[in-house]
């Protein structure tokens, strides 16, 4: 069982940056990929990046150049910065983790982009 915790979602205006932050309970060193997704209201979750053990990442063509993943496992924890960002940014980011086979999510946290 990985439980995972995101934080640093809120309200910003377009342009702005945002960071997220989230904490799994496990060694990261023994999670395979770990990734961001997002919801927005009436739209299916999407996968908006993911990166590797070994460091490999991969973007949803929506957000290249604008947003970063990255991990620090020394602190178990995974960050998603997001640069430039638009309304359609808009929706619930929640945090994945792949351990064992076994896919484990966060309970999710809130980007509004508005003005």
């Amino acid at each position: 069982q990985v439980q995972l915790v995101e934080s640093g979602g809120g309200l910003v205006q377009p342009g702005g940056s945002l960071r997220l932050s989230c904490a799994a309970s496990e060694n990261l060193f023994s999670i395979v990929v770990m990734g961001w997704y997002r919801q927005a209201p009436g739209n299916q979750r999407e996968s908006v990046a993911t990166i590797s053990r070994g460091g490999s990442t991969n973007y949803a063509d929506s957000v290249k150049g604008r947003f970063t993943i990255s991990r620090d496992n020394a602190k178990n924890t995974m960050y998603l910065q997001m640069n430039s960002l638009k309304p359609e940014d808009t929706a619930v980011y929640y945090c994945s983790a792949r351990h064992f086979g076994v896919d484990f999510w966060g309970q999710g946290t809130q980007v509004t982009v508005s003005s």
